[in-house]
Formats: structure tokens, C-alpha cells, sequence
């Protein structure tokens, strides 16, 4: 669950980068792959997320000059240093939660993936790539969202999504420790799971797999990355009641009680807490 306060005024919410990873299956459906995170979790415990975290310092040396692609353009970065940083977070957030990682040089295999997760955290990831003569490929990677965690909530983030095809034969393996399960899934599949009330999705998440499940393959996915809004997207808590609901709501920017009138992305406008889960809804009629 979110740790979401009404009075609470938000504090400054730190950089993070999410990856959004596709492929095509052999019988021809996108699928994308996700985690669980573990559910003594300080953020989001027991959710389905894709693999993500915080910026680490180790993320802006610049020393990533020499052992990674330059990455797309995006407009959600203040300029080209913050801008790799980011793609490197979402990158060594993949390698750490997912044992993925596109390499622009070589092709590795799931037993190499797991044995760099596991050096790389005994040094650096930026050595461990080094000292192979490896450079990660940023530029495989495709701005796709920016959601930045409401005021309301103790724990703020500003997460740039990414999306990318997950280099060939890289199968993904969860750490067992943030995270404790993982899997590959057509997006529609997840969404009903968790229409089943099977597992618990963020509103972030759920957004991008029903963007996801608009279309059928890898390639169509990346053409939707084209045409993303990156402008952020924060989330604002209110009271909603209509006629008999009286609960919360999380509105996104375009719904009448954002202080955003342009609408970011496709879909509800607001997310009604309802039980503990957070389903997409519409604003009380005659708003």
C-alpha cells in the first residue's frame, strides 16, 4: 500500500529510472517482464513493478562516458549528464532486480548475467564492465513516462520510465532479495490478474501495462514510445464521493480536480482507493 496523508505536504522527491522490459513470444504476443517486490518492502512491498530504483552517486560518474552508448534524447532530464545517469540507473536497476542487461559489444548469457549482478555489488557495476571491456547499451533504451510520487505520500520519487526489448536469450531472473518473484506475461494477462484482486499493481504500473496492452509486438511498442508524453505526471490525493462511494482518489493531470488541465496520459483520469487497491475511475458526476 502507499503511505498516502492528506495533510502531509510531500518533501522533494529524488531521481529514480524504471526499465519496461518487452519481448515477443514464440507464439508472436508482447509480453513484458516483472517483479514482486519483497513484502517487508519500505516502498510498495509485495507490488508488481517493473525493475527501478533510486539514482545512486555511483550512477553520474562520468567515467559512464567510456562504457555506454549515448542514450536517446528526452526532455525528462535537465541535460545530458542527468540524462545518462538516469538510462544507467534503469540499467544497473535491471542487472540488480532482473539479471538483464542490453550490451551494446557482446552478447551475454543468463549464467554471465547473474554472475556480474553478483561481483557487481561486491565492487561496481562501471568496474565490473571495465575490466571486461563491456559498454552498456543506453541507447537501446526508449523514453517512455514520467510519474512523480504524490505529495501525499511519505516516500517521493521522480521515476523516468524507460522501455526497451530485452536483448535476445536474456530470460530474467528475480535476486531474492528486493525482489522475490518474477515472470514474463502478455499485459492483459497481469491486468487481469489484478482485476482479480491476484495480485497488486501501483497506478503507475497499471497504467503503462494497459497502454502496453494496446498493442501486439515489441516493434509497436517502441512506436508508442515515439509519441509518449513525457511532460510528469503527479498524482494528487482528494476525497471522492459520489452518491454512496465515499473514499479517496488519486487524479491525474486533465481530471477536474488537478491543478493540470492537459490530460499526459490515455485512461482514467483518477484512481479510487477502494478496499486496498487502487482502481481506475471516473470523477463524481456533475464534475
Amino acid at each position: 500500500m502507499l503511505d498516502l496523508d492528506l495533510d502531509r505536504h510531500g518533501t522533494p522527491p529524488r531521481d529514480a529510472a524504471t526499465l519496461v522490459l518487452v519481448r515477443d513470444s514464440p507464439e508472436g504476443r508482447l509480453e513484458v517482464f516483472c517483479v514482486q517486490r519483497h513484502e517487508k518492502s519500505g516502498f510498495l512491498g509485495g507490488a508488481i513493478v517493473f525493475p527501478g530504483g533510486k539514482v545512486d552517486t555511483a550512477d553520474l560518474d562520468p567515467g559512464w562516458a567510456d562504457h555506454a552508448t549515448p542514450p536517446r534524447p528526452a526532455t525528462f532530464a535537465s541535460g545530458p549528464a542527468e540524462l545518462r545517469a538516469l538510462a544507467v540507473a534503469a540499467c544497473r536497476e535491471a542487472l540488480e532486480e532482473a539479471a538483464i542487461l542490453p550490451v551494446a559489444n557482446r552478447t551475454l548469457s543468463q549464467e554471465e548475467l547473474v554472475l556480474l549482478r553478483t561481483r557487481a555489488k561486491e565492487t561496481s557495476l562501471l568496474a565490473c564492465l571495465a575490466a571486461q571491456g563491456l559498454k552498456v547499451d543506453l541507447g537501446a533504451l526508449h523514453p517512455f513516462a514520467r510519474w512523480v510520487t504524490p505529495t501525499a505520500e511519505n516516500r517521493r520519487f521522480d521515476a523516468r520510465f524507460f522501455i526497451a526489448v530485452a536483448p535476445r536469450g536474456q530470460q530474467g531472473a528475480h535476486d531474492d532479495r528486493e525482489t522475490t518473484a518474477s515472470f514474463w506475461e502478455p499485459p492483459r494477462a497481469t491486468l487481469d490478474r489484478f482485476g482479480a484482486g491476484v495480485v497488486w499493481l501501483a497506478p503507475p504500473t497499471h497504467r503503462v501495462l494497459e497502454l502496453l496492452a494496446n498493442v501486439s509486438t515489441s516493434d509497436a511498442a517502441m512506436r508508442l514510445a515515439e509519441h509518449a508524453n513525457l511532460e510528469p505526471i503527479c498524482p494528487r490525493l482528494v476525497r471522492h464521493q459520489d452518491g454512496d462511494v465515499d473514499t479517496m482518489a488519486l487524479v491525474l493531470p486533465g481530471d477536474p480536480e488537478h491543478d493540470v488541465a492537459e490530460v499526459r496520459v490515455p485512461g482514467a483520469s483518477r484512481y479510487l482507493l477502494t478496499g486496498d487497491r487502487w482502481l481506475p475511475g471516473a470523477p463524481p458526476r456533475g464534475r
